[in-house]
């Protein structure tokens, strides 16, 4: 059992067929909403590359991709971690134009990941990517496309609301987004951790994007680690709400700006990781053949298990939980799928 929290007095808001019910048009109502509000167009996706293409996202560089051989083939396969250099190759490949963009379902198996409420070996989410254009690397862009997700966010949350009317008993989510940096959030509260300071900003603001993860702080350290070859680490961020039932801040989705050839090859250095030039995607980008694009992906689980107030994420996906997990939660009327 690794960091479970119980929180006290915890009774699921839904039973467990509505919960299933509620999950399903979470689903359908967000996805629609996003498409329309990003200009996405669903694709179909992979759910393991070929590991010499150099595709698969090594997220903070230590977890281990689950990996296996095809018999057939002798190709060594591994399933993703994510789709964030898959989707920009995609666009590539398919001829989308600027200011069009691809979404699909993503699914993953993380299996160093740290179990907790939040955490599972078990990953899905909405993975959407488009073009854009060398004005929009900006801030002022990336700021517009995390307000689009919030907002379809919210209206979700208010069809949701409409249909199953006793969660009203768990606190709405704040429309207003408060937009700072890793370096604002270091220099207001250098004492916390940064997962310290997320709790503290979003316990404050209830709607949090914080942008620009990646590069070392003032503190000389970074305040998340971020892998160099998908996010300019300038043009990133984290959307966070306070999530009421745990009493913490919680990542609904990790979005950036994608790398230009210019910052890659600044990255790439900075992380020690010049290697990967070689590699076939990260020769293609380098060289310019790849269109500019913005991204990210939005947590299925995250997003049901917030707009439900549920306490663990197993309530909300199947997945695989060790047994003092399993009972802990029996006892503490938390209903594990």
């Amino acid at each position: 059992m690794s960091k479970l929290y119980l929180p006290e007095g915890y009774a699921p808001a839904l039973s467990l067929y509505e919960t299933q019910k509620a999950i399903g048009l979470i689903k359908r109502i967000f996805e629609d909403t996003l498409c329309g509000a990003l200009n996405l167009r669903r694709v179909s996706a992979p759910l393991f590359v070929e590991a010499s293409t150099g595709l698969n996202d090594d997220l903070n560089g230590v977890e281990r991709p689950v990996d296996f051989e095809i018999r057939d083939t002798a190709t060594h396969a591994q399933v993703v971690h994510s789709l964030a250099k898959w989707k920009r190759l995609a666009l590539h490949q398919y001829g989308f134009a600027p200011d069009t963009g691809l979404y699909t379902d993503m699914n993953a198996i993380r299996r160093d990941e740290e179990l907790d409420n939040l955490h599972s070996i078990y990953v899905d989410q909405w993975d959407w990517e488009k073009i854009i254009t060398a004005d929009q690397r900006t801030q002022a862009y990336l700021r517009q496309v995390a307000d689009k997700i919030v907002q379809a966010i919210i209206s979700t949350e208010t069809t949701l609301r409409a249909m199953f009317p006793v969660l009203e008993r768990v606190p709405a989510l704040r429309r207003e987004v408060t937009f700072l940096t890793t370096q604002e959030l270091e220099d207001r509260w250098p004492d916390l951790t940064p997962k310290q300071r997320e709790d503290a900003i979003c316990k404050e603001a209830g709607t949090v994007f914080l942008m620009q993860i990646g590069a070392p702080l003032k503190s000389g350290k970074p305040h998340d680690g971020r892998a160099p070859d998908y996010d300019d680490w300038q043009l990133n961020g984290d959307l966070l709400f306070w999530n009421e039932t745990l009493g913490k801040a919680f990542e609904v989705s990790s979005m950036g700006i994608r790398v230009s050839p210019e910052s890659l090859d600044k990255q790439l250095t900075a992380a020690g990781c010049d290697a990967r030039r070689s590699l076939p995607f990260h020769k293609a980008l380098l060289a310019g053949e790849l269109p500019l694009t913005i991204g990210g992906g939005i947590g299925q689980s995250r997003l049901c298990m917030l707009l439900l107030g549920c306490a663990h994420i197993g309530e909300v996906q199947s997945s695989v939980w060790d047994a003092a997990t399993l009972a802990a939660c029996r006892k503490a009327g938390i209903p594990i799928l």
